[in-house]
């Protein structure tokens, strides 16, 4: 039968009369809208992208954007780009994908699991276009150290002394002041234009330049904000945005740091119900028993480390990491016997694996991507901060009674942006996007990273955001649930809303 196919696909090819049911060769071009713009920036929104093949039938290429968007005549950077055309050959236009952080990599995010971030729905409607946001990844970089050992020393290394006390805020000051005047050595002037206006405006540009008059976009976490932020800049341009884990525009550093405090200690109190019903839970008695277990196991590492088989420390910094990354979702709890297993035994290996795979380190010690230092810097420019110790240890007090586990580990947040070389001028109030058309907005009842209140926050400052639940433990719901899928998937492709939240 195979020699009969392949004899039958030779003549047919001689034949050059198929082109009706062979799939469409993707363009290697995009042409731009071709929109009036000014003068400065037309040569950026006029360019034609020029895409090559990278490998499992995908393109990629590369975007010329302004350093700073107020000086576009200035320098410029590159903005990088990951496409995979459309299934049925004949695209909708352009979907935006952004998968969070900040400083997650869009490219990374579709051309490693593009079936994780759109179904098969979206992958026939739409070309499905993955972007590294500035600063990010593949895009013209933040760097900020000289080599990944000293990457190393910051984000595992422990700060000398009692955590609060006055040496303690000064080492961690330093620290934070070392590592910024490292990153402005490293980067250079990008590193003050890596906000998420700045993102937003690029956001427009590769509308543009994709050829769509419009924006569709799907956005996780961070890029919920992202999508905000486009849609009150460019309420116009706005096609269907999807936004997935919603962050509210409007909290402060403090109000977010609390909120995602009070949110992972709840995932924690989910996954020790259910550890303590199964034979194999490293622990024993109640929930509160092991919640207190769990507290003072994080007090412990922070005053006398476990030491890794690579000679590494860990401390309690490294150990929350650890902790956290598992309760992003339910489905990864089971690592979470292993390491409080190991760790109570005086094991350091699983947390470090942990604590690798949240920091996108290597076993080789190499870093694969930017992303604690893309985050950090994009960060510091969008949180207005207050290194006040006075302030800092009353809202530590705060953290510590809201959240007893976590809150401790999660205070002190002004020993880090306020030394940073540039400061943020972002004022944090709610995004309404004044003259947007309708945009959905999903929230997990149970998300510990971006809790649900931030998505009724979101939906309600929106003139026209539309709220949809999915009720359960995790990150982010498209793809989650079948649910979620199929309303988002329903909007994104025909513009149909729920009539009311469906409560998936």
């Amino acid at each position: 039968m195979r020699a009969l196919a392949a004899a039958v696909a030779a003549t047919v090819l001689l034949t050059g009369c198929v082109s009706w049911f062979m799939p469409s060769r993707p363009p290697a071009t995009s042409t731009p809208t071709g929109e009036e713009v000014a003068a400065e920036l037309a040569p950026y929104y006029h360019q034609i992208v020029r895409w090559t093949g990278c490998g499992d039938g995908l393109q990629c290429a590369t975007v010329t954007a302004p350093l700073d968007w107020d000086d576009p005549a200035a320098d410029t950077i590159e903005l990088a780009l990951i496409r995979q055309h459309a299934t049925s050959g004949a695209p909708r236009g352009s979907l935006l994908v952004n998968p969070g952080g900040p400083g997650g990599s869009g490219v990374a995010f579709i051309r490693d699991s593009i079936d994780f971030a759109t179904s098969e729905t979206l992958q026939r409607e739409f070309d499905v276009v993955g972007f590294d946001p500035r600063g990010v990844g593949e895009s013209t970089p933040v760097r900020c150290t000289a080599d990944d050992a000293e990457l190393d020393e910051y984000i595992y290394g422990i700060v000398p002394g009692e955590r609060g006390t006055d040496a303690w805020v000064a080492a961690a000051e330093e620290r934070n002041r070392a590592f910024g005047e490292g990153c402005l050595e490293h980067t250079g002037p990008l590193l003050a234009h890596v906000d998420t206006v700045s993102a937003a405006r690029d956001l427009d540009l590769l509308r543009a330049v994709l050829g769509d008059e419009k924006l569709n976009y799907l956005g996780y976490s961070y890029g919920t904000y992202l999508g905000a932020r486009y849609a009150e800049l460019y309420p116009e341009r706005a096609g269907r945005l999807v936004l997935d884990g919603a962050i509210d525009p409007s909290a402060s550093e403090f109000d977010v740091t609390l909120t995602q405090a009070r949110g992972f200690e709840d995932a924690l109190t989910a996954y020790l119900e259910d550890c303590l019903d199964r034979d194999e839970c490293p622990f024993g008695g109640t929930v509160a028993a092991a919640r207190t277990r769990i507290a003072s196991l994080l007090r412990q590492l922070d005053a006398r480390p476990l030491v890794g088989d690579d000679g590494r420390r860990l401390g309690a910094g490294t150990m929350f990491s650890a902790i956290i990354l598992p309760l992003y979702n339910r489905g990864n709890w089971t690592y979470l016997d292993q390491l409080f297993r190991e760790t109570l035994d005086g094991d350091a290996d699983t947390a470090f694996f942990l604590a690798d795979v949240y920091n996108d380190r290597e076993a080789d010690g190499r870093y694969s991507s930017n992303g604690t230092e893309s985050f950090i810097a994009i960060n510091c420019l969008d949180y207005p901060s207050d290194p006040d110790p006075d302030l800092m240890r009353a809202q530590a007090e705060q953290l510590a009674a809201e959240a007893p586990v976590f809150g401790p580990w999660m205070a002190y947040g002004g020993t880090q942006c306020p030394q940073w070389p540039f400061p943020s001028t972002v004022d944090r109030v709610a995004i309404t996007a004044p003259g947007s058309p309708d945009i959905l907005v999903i929230g997990t009842t149970n998300d510990p990273a971006t809790p649900y209140v931030w998505a009724e926050a979101l939906a309600s400052q929106l003139e026209r955001g539309h709220l949809v639940t999915r009720r359960g433990e995790g990150h982010t719901a498209y793809g989650e649930s079948e649910c979620i899928t199929r309303v988002a998937d329903a909007f994104l492709v025909d513009g149909v809303l729920p009539a009311s939240d469906p409560l998936c």
